[in-house]
């Protein structure tokens, strides 16, 4: 039987993968729950699987079910992959949302540069306070992370105190903000904590992080030496690295250019809540051209090689702005998420091939990480001292290993779980009770569809394999009037032996059509797929392939 005071947790995104986050807690008993949602992400479509696909959302029907029950909403940090999905979710819940006040900023920017962006209103936190949301209080715990105010959450319960760490490493000399609490870590785990629900994405690397300022200084080394114009790109949330370039330009006499929408939103932000307090102006793109090549460095968004980012108009050379030449040097300060390697490698090869000098973080320190590696994760450990401990934020492999690391440095109990996972916190014996119906959305343009939708699965199909249509109008007997209308999409012109593939599709539908039986020709239907089949067949036959096949049958 259920206690009464039971804590729960599930994620609904953010395990067994790295992005689209969302985690909740429940609290109560089977019959009545309270629930509290933290974060709320996307991941990124990948057009080789998912063609035409911009974000990938998880599936929030639970809560929409609990919709009543849902007390709030709780940010962690302004990454995309933990806050990117609210303008398109939120009008499904419409709870209250709490966040600290860059990410509140940036949210605000964020939904101002949407074309009709619902109303989201959002309680700004302090950072280091407490609020009470139901019947969970939410303390925020700064933690060292590469976007300004990045938190861990401490969720206080009746059954226990409970660790959400969110992003963080530890980093004595962060560019912006306080080091990760561990002070207050520490007093947690005096209290003692029922459960640390952990970071996993850097859990397969040994060792600790390198801090920021090891980074601002190699940039600082790298700008002071060029020769000509300088551009760097990173992380447009980056606001330390964003401060880190912009010291090392005035250091070497540069003035700062801003280059890309996302990037001038971020330093608008920044800007506004006192993060880039004491850094000199930045300039805008159209004085660019009118500055000496010594005198200029170009702060880019464009460091995942999204094509239409500053510096993938840069490197096509279409960029209404700002251009490179030889002898000028490209700092890519970041890391290629994966499945971004071919795009990014395209950007590099591009400027390579121009003269174009690029530094990345396969020769100089010019980028971190903002989580931790196995000596930080050791460390949270050792503070929180948790009962329990849930590797998220990761791949398999990933959460496999962090697992591996709690249960080599002492911890009671460690629980892999899955998106949809319903695990019991506490009180008692801690495990996996239930499955939640979970899942991802696409959002395809305007629209959101979940993942078995036909458009999702048809265009994947057309991309492989390519369409063909055929029209055909035919008497009541189900004799040909005309000739068919054929239309190849996405398949060669021609097979192997040189003959046009439309020509035998076309022999095919008529030889088809005029093979009818006379049951047959009564059947509109029936005839459009003794066509479809017959094309289908005709075409894998002379390409190897079967595209999707779309008859119309006209009767006349």
């Amino acid at each position: 039987m259920a206690r009464p005071d039971e804590l729960m947790f599930a994620p609904l995104g953010g395990v067994g993968e790295i992005g689209m986050n969302l985690s909740i807690y429940g609290l109560g008993n089977r019959h009545q729950r309270s629930w509290l949602a933290v974060d709320l992400g996307v991941s990124f479509g990948d057009e080789e699987h998912l063609p035409g696909i911009d974000l990938i959302m998880p599936d929030i029907r639970f809560l929409e079910q609990e919709r009543k029950n849902l007390v709030g909403l709780v940010l962690t940090h302004a990454h995309e992959d933990h806050f990117g999905a609210i303008i398109d979710l939120w009008p499904r819940l419409k709870c209250p949302i709490y966040a600290t006040k860059f990410s509140a900023a940036l949210f605000e920017a964020k939904c101002a540069a949407e074309r009709n962006p619902p109303d989201i209103p959002v309680t700004v936190v302090p950072s280091g306070g407490r609020i009470e949301v139901g019947p969970f209080g939410v303390e925020f715990i700064p933690v060292a992370h590469s976007i300004p105010e990045s938190h861990a959450l401490a969720i206080h319960t009746a059954a226990g105190i409970v660790v959400h760490t969110g992003d963080w490493k530890i980093d004595p000399t962060p560019i912006i903000g306080p080091p990760t609490d561990e002070r207050r870590l520490r007093e947690l785990g005096d209290e003692g904590v029922l459960a640390l629900i952990g970071d996993s994405t850097n859990a397969v690397r040994d060792g600790r992080s390198p801090s920021e300022a090891e980074v601002a200084r190699t940039i600082a080394d790298l700008v002071k030496a060029a020769k000509g114009r300088v551009a760097v790109t990173t992380f447009a949330s980056n606001v330390g690295r964003l401060r880190a370039v912009a010291d090392a330009a005035r250091e070497a006499g540069r003035e700062v250019v801003v280059v890309g929408r996302a990037m001038a939103r971020v330093v608008q932000v920044a800007r506004e809540t006192g993060h880039l307090n004491g850094m000199q102006d930045f300039r805008s793109a159209d004085v660019y051209g009118h500055l000496p090549h010594d005198k200029v460095l170009a702060l880019c968004t464009g460091s995942q090689g999204e094509p239409r980012a500053a510096l993938a108009r840069i490197a096509r050379d279409d960029h209404p702005e700002v251009t490179l030449n030889r002898g000028d040097t490209v700092i890519f300060s970041s890391r290629t998420i994966p499945g971004n390697e071919k795009a990014v490698g395209a950007i590099i090869n591009g400027l390579v091939a121009q003269g174009i000098e690029v530094i990345t973080d396969r020769t100089q320190l010019v980028h971190v990480s903002g989580h931790p590696r196995c000596d930080e994760l050791r460390d949270m450990i050792s503070w929180v001292r948790p009962g329990l401990l849930i590797p998220v934020h990761g791949e398999a492999l990933h959460l496999s290993e962090h697992a591996r690391l709690a249960r080599a440095s002492g911890v009671p109990k460690v629980l892999i779980c899955k998106n949809g996972d319903l695990v019991r916190l506490g009180p008692g014996e801690p495990g996996i009770i239930d499955e939640l119906p979970s899942g991802r959305l696409y959002k395809d343009g305007a629209i959101l569809e979940d993942s078995k939708s036909r458009a999702v699965v048809e265009r994947r199909r057309m991309a492989f394999a390519g369409c063909v249509f055929v029209a055909i109008a035919v008497t009541a007997k189900g004799e040909l009037i005309e000739d068919p209308e054929v239309d190849l999409v996405g398949i060669p012109e021609k097979n192997m032996a040189g003959e046009v593939l439309d020509d035998i599709v076309f022999d095919t539908v008529v030889s088809t059509a005029k093979g009818f039986s006379r049951t047959l020709r009564r059947d509109p239907d029936a005839m459009a797929e003794s066509l479809r089949r017959a094309v289908r067949a005709a075409v894998a036959e002379q390409w190897g392939k079967k595209p999707l096949c779309y008859v119309h049958v006209l009767v006349i």
